[in-house]
């Protein structure tokens, strides 16, 4: 009973650090109706621009945090309205393609100024908790606080402010908000900015649990792909679903198979769940 309680407090705990850039990689396709895989490399510079405020200026989490977003939200936006757009008139095949590719750019602009070396935040370390026979790190704890803390912000966004109601318009549909006087083109801007950040947002909480290097985003990215598609593109909470979903299936298959499998089995539950609703957990029916 032990090992079953610790299987799904680690699941719970690894699927929040997915969540939040697994919502910005939602965001991203609900505006720019393309699986935009430069998430990856907006993960990296977020982890990397609030390892840099941490280890330079002594700050703690949630600044780093804060200076993560912004790194993100701004690469994004440059290399959107730098690059990304202008491909759009050739097709969401291209313009996903070219999004490895800003993504292989981005990684290796952060190995040529930082180096392949993992780093760490300069965090105080703090023995873990326990109840029972189950443990958990003060450090997850916290990471579970500010990635709740994240997404609750970005559900207020969306729900409250007059540009979160515009971009639910436009994600709906892009000529009726266009009637209604708003600009779709305006709004892009803003999602991306968005869904970049909160993907650096991202790369500071799986800092934050490992460590970082230039490759951080990469080793994600197949995940935070899965959890958008299992919780339906397009829907924000699908992907806070879909990842938690995915770190649990994950965590409760090292009950049963070596930890080699771990991913495998998890992508395969995945797979299951899509044979019978292709259009993932909450995603709406197409039309």
């Amino acid at each position: 009973m032990d090992a079953l309680l610790q299987a799904l407090v680690n699941g719970l705990l690894s699927g929040s650090l997915i969540a939040v850039p697994a919502v910005g990689f939602t965001a991203l396709f609900a505006i720019l109706r393309y699986p935009s895989f430069a998430v990856a490399g907006y993960v990296s510079v977020g982890a990397f621009a609030g390892w840099w405020v941490n280890t330079r200026f002594g700050l703690g989490a949630a600044p780093a945090l804060v200076m993560a977003f912004i790194a993100g939200g701004l690469s994004g936006l440059a290399c959107e309205m730098g690059a990304l757009r202008r491909l759009m008139p050739s097709g969401a095949l291209t313009v996903s393609i070219a999004s490895i590719a800003v993504n292989l750019v981005l990684e290796n602009i952060l190995r040529f100024v930082f180096g392949n070396d993992l780093r760490g935040f300069d965090l105080p370390i703090l023995p873990d908790l326990q109840w029972g026979g189950v443990f958990i790190g003060v450090q997850q704890l916290w990471n579970l606080a500010l990635a709740v803390a994240v997404v609750a912000a970005v559900f207020g966004f969306l729900m409250f402010t007059r540009f979160g109601r515009a971009m639910r318009a436009v994600a709906d549909n892009p000529d009726l908000a266009r009637l209604k006087g708003i600009d779709p083109r305006r709004i892009a801007a803003i999602a991306v900015v968005l869904g970049a950040g909160l993907a650096g947002a991202g790369g500071v909480l799986l800092g934050l649990d490992t460590s970082i290097d230039p490759m951080t985003g990469y080793r994600v990215l197949l995940s935070v792909f899965a959890a958008a598609v299992l919780g339906g593109l397009g829907s924000v909470p699908g992907a806070v679903v879909g990842a938690l979903v995915l770190g649990l299936a994950e965590e409760l298959a090292l009950l049963a198979v070596p930890a080699t499998y771990r991913t495998a089995v998890g992508f395969a539950a995945i797979l299951l769940i899509l044979t019978f609703r292709p259009r993932g957990l909450l995603g709406e029916k197409a039309v």
